[in-house]
């Protein structure tokens, strides 16, 4: 009963913290973020993929004729997985992202809170600290980064540690590796992460795991390990090839231009304090646990409970560890893991280790309101927590959100479904590399039909698609012409509103381009080859 009431209190705190979206999820959108698009083609990609060519996960349609262009993003391998029935039932793309995103938020405070209920034995500590996992200054201000909002497995990947440590046991092994493939699997930021916190919080707890009991843990632990490489090695293989063709990874330097500062964690995004006080020195990142959180974990702290208690002790340590590393390379240490542990490379953002300062707080500030719960009278302890739980809400409440309305794929595009699956398309006029966001709607288009296309947005870009622009900044013209044929072009999909008159006169002049359909704005060449 406490299972099922819990899951809809988050589902209705989930839809508040969101609003509106919930009364329209088919229309109202972030779209206006070139992010957000991109993960709504992610998980159309992925189930379509699936389906039809799961061994070429990888090769997406986007940066034609690049291959693994997938892997310059995270594939959202969960995410995708939980929208696929919705999107094979003929949702859009739109209705997909936002389902999966308020699922995210959702799951995460349940299973939060189920975690901490049944750690502290106060079923109100459990609800606290789901709340604060699910929503607070980093989660709400991430509605484009759809992987952010889906922690739903770290509080599982705890559990598992935690028994692990108290009785190493091949089963327990197997439960670790479970928990962390699903958390991995939602995103490379998470899987990078949760790999550290499940390092620091075993070194939280030495004595489970040193002296006599050593060779019994660590060979468990080792099986844990290599299940989770082998189950990932598929997932991580076309991120080494990117790299090692692409050359695509995050330097240092780029590093430490995302990496936290002291002001960061005084940034609050809560529409209360943002208004108080925030407003100043918001800089776009925020990690305000919140005054009512750090106050209850404080309280976890004081009285002893976040050492004494393992399980807190173990968070504790984690939320330290990422709190460190979120400052990037401006921690020393930073340099050397970025050095050891080769999958750092793909990190940019830093700061986003911040999230498990956020997760540490929030599952101690049940440990603390847990420990109140034990010193205050029982008739005043139902009236203290519904205080404190609505003060958490209120420090963390955005609602409403501003959404943009979705209005849904021109049907001129469906024309593109009857020309066979060797077309291959580009978007005219061609972007220059720092405007590359520019095409995340045509990849929303792309799932209509899937056609390849020289276009693409996403995390990296590959060095052919600099040559493309390269080549084709005098479209039309003979040279950009031959170019687009030598690569395989079928289709020439011109932006007429973002072409001069000019241009568009001189397209009748070439022979190889043939008229095709038009909606007054989008016109549609045929490219002989």
């Amino acid at each position: 009963m406490f299972a099922a009431g819990t899951l809809a209190l988050f589902i209705l705190l989930t839809v508040g913290h969101t609003w509106p979206l919930a009364s329209a999820p088919a229309s109202w959108s972030r779209n206006d973020a070139a992010d957000t698009v991109l993960h709504e083609w992610i998980l159309a990609w992925v189930p379509h993929q699936l389906l039809n060519h799961p061994f070429h996960l990888f090769d997406a349609n986007i940066f034609y004729p690049e291959r693994y262009t997938l892997a310059y993003s995270d594939p959202l391998i969960i995410q995708s997985i939980m929208g696929a029935p919705l999107l094979w039932a003929g949702a859009s793309p739109v209705l997909v992202y936002n389902i999966v995103l308020m699922l995210g938020f959702a799951l995460t405070g349940w299973a939060t809170c189920l975690v901490v209920a049944r750690w502290t034995g106060s079923r109100l500590a459990g609800i606290m600290s789901g709340t604060l996992v699910a929503f607070n200054a980093f989660t709400l201000t991430r509605l484009t980064q759809i992987q952010d909002e889906h922690l739903e497995f770290f509080p599982l990947v705890l559990v598992a540690l935690d028994r692990l440590l108290a009785k190493p046991r091949v089963r327990r092994a197997l439960e670790l590796a479970g928990s962390y493939l699903l958390q991995a699997l939602t995103g490379h930021y998470l899987l990078v992460f949760t790999a550290i916190s499940i390092v620091a919080a075993t070194l939280a707890r030495p004595r489970e795991w040193l002296g006599a009991r050593a060779p019994t843990f660590l060979l468990n632990a080792a099986l844990a390990a290599a299940i989770s490489i082998a189950v990932l090695a598929p997932v991580l293989l076309p991120y080494y090839y990117v790299s090692r063709d692409q050359g695509l990874t995050r330097s240092l330097q780029e590093t430490n231009i995302f990496s936290a500062h002291l002001i960061t964690y005084l940034s609050a995004a809560g529409t209360l304090h943002f208004n108080l006080w925030s407003r100043p020195f918001f800089r776009g990142d925020a990690l305000f646990p919140g005054v009512t959180a750090f106050a209850l974990a404080g309280v976890a702290v004081a009285t002893g409970v976040a050492i004494k208690d393992q399980r807190a002790r173990m968070v504790l340590v984690l939320g330290i560890v990422a709190a460190v590393f979120s400052f990037g390379p401006a921690f020393p240490p930073y340099r050397w893991l970025y050095t050891v542990f080769p999958l750092m490379t793909g990190i940019r953002g830093a700061v986003r280790l911040g999230q498990l300062v956020l997760i540490a707080i929030g599952i101690l500030a049940g440990f603390g309101l847990a420990a109140i719960q034990r010193r205050v009278p029982r008739r005043w302890e139902t009236a203290l927590v519904a205080v404190l739980l609505l003060a958490v809400n209120i420090e963390a409440w955005r609602a409403p959100i501003g959404y943009t309305r979705y209005r849904g794929i021109p049907p001129i595009y469906d024309a593109l479904g009857e020309v066979g699956p060797r077309a291959v398309l580009v978007w005219l006029p061609f972007r220059p590399p720092q405007e590359a966001f520019v095409n995340a709607p045509f990849m929303l288009v792309s799932t209509r039909w899937w056609h390849p296309m020289l276009n693409g947005y996403s995390g990296f870009r590959p060095a052919s698609y600099d040559r493309h622009y390269e080549s084709l900044k005098g479209f039309p013209d003979e040279t950009s012409i031959n170019y687009l044929q030598t690569l395989g072009v079928t289709h020439v999909l011109i932006d007429s509103r973002n072409m001069r008159r000019q241009q568009l006169n001189q397209l009748s002049q070439f022979r190889a381009l043939t008229f095709w359909k038009t909606d007054g704005n989008l016109q549609i060449y045929l490219l002989a080859n």
